[in-house]
């Protein structure tokens, strides 16, 4: 599912740029912005998807539900492409003298429903399925445990492969054989994602929705309000806990921890006058230490998501602007032209080749070293991915600054004729960037879904994603910023007029000050410790044994 989804979906973020500004007459700047613009929201609607799976379906129909969605727009978008009245004539043909027709209200309107369609579809689907995935391996089996880290390597592997063959495949089809068949691939590719999915509906773990983690977090705030005036106890004794004294089964029960003790409040069971409150236990008066514990969890994860949104949005400069760049340099490659939304393959056969050797033989390595059964934290393999996204950037602003040169060289500054030199120079930048999203994206995803408390887990795999997005809308903004601070850097619609090289050096010094931020961010954590209950049939309480969870 997930390998037949990415492919239609990264096909479309490598090259829609392309089709905006060729088919739909957008501008460079109006171009870039409406593909981030969009895949801000797709990431974003993650959010949606993992709370409607957590609090009202189960992942698996959650998946269903939006791939279905998805579908639509991907056929909206088909017909689009399809019909030449429902799209302005494209400038490009445009006879010399005449004037380039912009695109109207309605075909405007089209055109953004299929691609938000597309958004709300893919957002779902991203937001439900990693976590059904994950749900089927129990993290209280040592075995199971390990194979779960190992889950989301070979989840990144086929999300990888999948984009693989949309970068190679569709990126050519819709650049020699039109777009109307690009769209109408990805739409049957995505069908055939869920129906596949449904195949093994039979043989799933499926969660059950446990209610709205938000509003377990409302209710621990609102306890701690109301509490506020009390001191807060320095036992776990005198704090309200739950434990499960009907199924016999292991239940978690998360450990108080010392950080952002005022909430602690909210499980408070005594008053002011210092005697029992057994009339105020309803959950907006009295919570759990383990609600209490899951609102802290999330309280400590968002400086984290906070700290890797820069880097998206470097990698949104990847997809747009180096793509640009691309239209403009030699694509020929022994006789076959290459088309520039192609380039993005480079890092994602680097992460095709590098996940089966990091999990193969990094990992078992580094475990024998480490003892950690990942080979190393969750935070400690963001950390390297962010340092290597500064590198690319950095690589970005030479190979720009030599390209220009080129121009000037050859005199070509104004020119449509593509530069002697070769597009694949443009490779350094997304090979090292393809290493980087190794390290943080599964290192996101798999910290994200090991620390969330078990009612959580979709919506927190989710929030994980959501960095994406605010990568991608902060990356609109900065390009914005840049051009009125900088009396327009990249306001022209000739890339060998404009300082790109600058903007990439600029995002690369940005990179090393949210680098320092996260390093701070991530010393700061703490993981999350777990007290294993299990019933025993004499006891009234049960038997607790202590765990700590370390990522």
């Amino acid at each position: 599912m997930e390998g037949l989804e990415n492919m239609a979906f990264v096909s479309n973020a490598m090259s829609i740029v392309v089709y905006f500004y060729g088919f739909m007459n957008l501008s460079l700047t109006k171009s870039a912005t409406t593909l981030t613009n969009w895949m801000g929201t797709s990431f974003l609607l993650a959010l949606f998807g993992g709370f409607i799976s957590d609090t009202y379906l189960s992942r698996f129909k959650t998946t269903v539900l939006f791939g279905c969605i998805e579908v639509v727009g991907y056929a909206l978008l088909t017909v689009q492409a399809h019909y030449t009245h429902l799209r302005p004539f494209p400038c490009k043909n445009v006879p010399p003298g005449n004037q380039c027709e912009a695109a109207n209200n309605g075909q405007l309107a089209l055109l953004f429903s299929g691609l938000y369609l597309v958004a709300l579809g893919t957002g779902g689907v991203k937001g439900g399925l990693p976590s059904l995935g994950a749900d089927q391996f129990d993290d209280k089996d040592p075995k199971e445990k390990a194979q779960l880290s190992s889950y989301f390597n070979w989840f990144l592997f086929s999300l990888t492969i999948g984009a693989v063959f949309g970068v190679i495949f569709l990126v050519w089809i819709s650049t020699n054989q039109g777009w109307d068949l690009a769209f109408g691939i990805c739409a049957v590719a995505v069908f055939f994602g869920f129906s596949f999915l449904c195949m093994g509906k039979s043989f799933y773990r499926n969660n059950n929705p446990s209610g709205s983690p938000i509003t377990r977090i409302l209710q621990v705030f609102v306890a701690a309000i109301r509490n506020r005036n009390l001191p807060v106890p320095a036992s776990t004794d005198e704090l309200h806990e739950l434990y499960d004294k009907e199924s016999g089964m292991g239940t978690e029960i998360l450990r108080r921890s010392d950080q952002f003790r005022f909430l602690d409040r909210a499980a408070i069971m005594m008053n002011a006058q210092g005697t029992s409150s057994p009339n105020k236990t309803g959950s907006w008066h009295l919570c759990s230490v383990t609600q209490v514990e899951e609102t802290k969890i999330l309280i400590r994860m968002l400086p984290i998501i906070v700290s890797t949104i820069f880097m998206n949005t470097c990698l949104a400069q990847l997809q747009t602007f180096s793509v640009q760049q691309s239209l403009t340099m030699d694509t020929n490659l022994f006789g076959f032209h290459v088309p520039g939304a192609s380039l993005p393959v480079i890092p994602l056969v680097i992460m095709a080749f590098l996940v089966p050797m990091y999990e193969r033989f990094f990992v078992p390595i580094a475990r024998k070293f480490t003892g950690i059964p990942t080979g190393i934290r969750h935070l400690q393999r963001i950390g390297v991915g962010l340092v290597l996204s500064a590198i690319s950037m950095a690589i970005s602003g030479y190979m720009e600054t030599r390209r220009k040169s080129v121009a000037i060289e050859h005199n070509m500054v104004d020119s449509m004729e593509p530069l002697p030199m070769s597009v694949f120079w443009l490779g350094f930048q997304y090979a090292v960037f393809g290493a980087a999203d190794l390290f943080t994206l599964v290192g996101i995803l798999e910290f994200f879904y090991a620390e969330s408390s078990e009612g959580m887990k979709a919506l927190s795999t989710a929030i994980s994603w959501s960095s994406l997005a605010f990568g991608y809308f902060l990356s609109s903004v900065v390009v914005e910023v840049v051009n009125n601070v900088s009396g327009g850097w990249l306001a022209s619609n000739n890339l060998n007029r404009d300082k790109l090289n600058y903007f990439y050096y600029l995002l690369a010094g940005l990179s090393v000050v949210n680098f320092g931020f996260y390093l701070c961010c991530a010393s700061w954590y703490r993981y999350k410790k777990v007290e294993e209950v299990k019933q025993d049939s004499s006891s009234e309480k049960g038997e607790v044994s202590m765990a700590k969870i370390n990522g």
